[in-house]
């Protein structure tokens, strides 16, 4: 059965927020999100499952280049915790250090969701064969 998976790429500012399915395995940027308090993110998230109906959520968490976490570590641990207990679907965590480097030359809008996609990208292809 196909699924479709969410991805997230968490920023203080911006939440890039990126869709694909289990059949294709291909992940698409799908939308940024601006709010700037947690209610109204999570309500546009909220909107956007309903509409999309995603049996799977996964989020960027970052780290320094030698695996150390830092502060946005955590925060995106948090993150992936809310959307959980929000949302009550599965939530995995993807390195996303090295997608990071592919965008980190680049700001912006589309950015985020392009950086949602390489997220989502990478949970795909580290599945594919599990």
């Amino acid at each position: 059965m196909t699924e479709i998976v969410f991805g997230f790429d968490f920023g203080l500012k911006r939440i890039g927020i990126a869709m694909g399915n289990t059949l294709t395995g291909h992940a698409q940027p799908l939308s940024v999100i601006h709010a700037a308090d947690n209610a109204s993110r999570f309500k546009a998230i909220e909107d956007l499952i309903r509409e999309w109906q995603p049996t799977r959520l996964v989020v960027g968490e970052p780290r320094h280049p030698d695996g150390a976490e830092h502060e946005m570590t955590m925060r995106c641990r948090r993150f992936a915790n809310q959307l959980n207990g929000r949302f009550n679907l599965p939530v995995t965590l993807v390195d996303e250090r090295y997608s990071s480097a592919v965008i980190q030359a680049r700001r912006g809008e589309v950015i985020d969701a392009q950086a949602a996609a390489i997220i989502l990208q990478q949970y795909f292809d580290d599945h594919a064969h599990s």
